[in-house]
């Protein structure tokens, strides 16, 4: 299976998608800040499901990029407050983007938790 088939993948890339069209209204002036940051920190969530993947012949890599993933989600909900907070997404919005996010976390744990699902074996050395 490639990346790209993952649904974890699949949700996040989306959730991306949606916030880089919504962040395009926000003020100039957040270009470099906020504008930045949301888009970097969903972006990552995608890239690090990816990296992950690519790196499931190791159980401690797969998992470590796979934390890295879930803590850039963490970062986008921060910044999707922010957002809400100075008035440039109204409630509904901020509400879908959340449980967009929120979904793609119970995806991203349920990799963590079930790694042997995603082709990653664990070799114990004694």
């Amino acid at each position: 299976m490639d990346f790209k088939n993952l649904l974890a993948y699949k949700k996040s890339f989306d959730l991306a998608m949606k916030i880089f069209e919504i962040t395009k209204g926000f003020p100039k002036e957040e270009k470099y800040s906020l504008t930045d940051q949301i888009r970097r920190s969903s972006r990552s969530v995608s890239a690090n499901i990816s990296e992950s993947y690519r790196k499931r012949r190791y159980h401690k890599n797969f998992i470590s990029k796979l934390t890295d993933s879930d803590a850039e989600n963490a970062e986008t909900q921060t910044w999707l407050e922010f957002s809400l907070a100075c008035e440039y997404i109204d409630m509904s919005t901020f509400n879908q983007l959340i449980s967009q996010s929120q979904e793609v976390g119970s995806l991203i744990n349920y990799m963590i938790n079930n790694p042997s699902k995603f082709g990653v074996r664990e070799i114990i050395i004694n």
